[in-house]
């Protein structure tokens, strides 16, 4: 299994669709195996989740998502954990033991429907 952070300098990146790198987690029994952290290479929000897909990630934890970003994630079968802040490598840890507090109601504020 892989799981994908939106990552800056050791925490969490809370706007998926800017995220500049995911720090990708390669869990084997539990536990993390490895970790590499991969340059997004400039694309964006929903062209993110071919960037998952492609390294293999099974699932997301970021903080902040808009709904398109959303959809290509579940078109592209990976499970998202948004609206999660702190330290990446705690998340993960916590997403394993089954402890992650998340939010799926998270979204990016300014992708929101006008309140007016």
């Amino acid at each position: 299994m892989k799981i994908a952070v939106t990552y800056d300098n050791g925490e969490i990146f809370q706007h998926f669709g800017k995220t500049e790198q995911f720090k990708i987690y390669q869990i084997e029994e539990k536990n993390i195996a490895s970790t590499e952290v991969v340059n997004t290479q400039g694309s964006g929000h929903g062209a993110l989740a071919e960037v998952l897909k492609g390294l293999g990630a099974d699932a997301v934890i970021c903080g902040g998502i808009g709904e398109g970003a959303r959809t290509s994630l579940s078109e592209a079968g990976i499970r998202l954990y948004p609206g999660v802040t702190g330290a990446a490598d705690s998340a993960v840890e916590a997403l394993l033991d089954e402890s992650l507090v998340y939010n799926l109601e998270t979204c990016c504020s300014h992708h929101g429907k006008d309140s007016h």
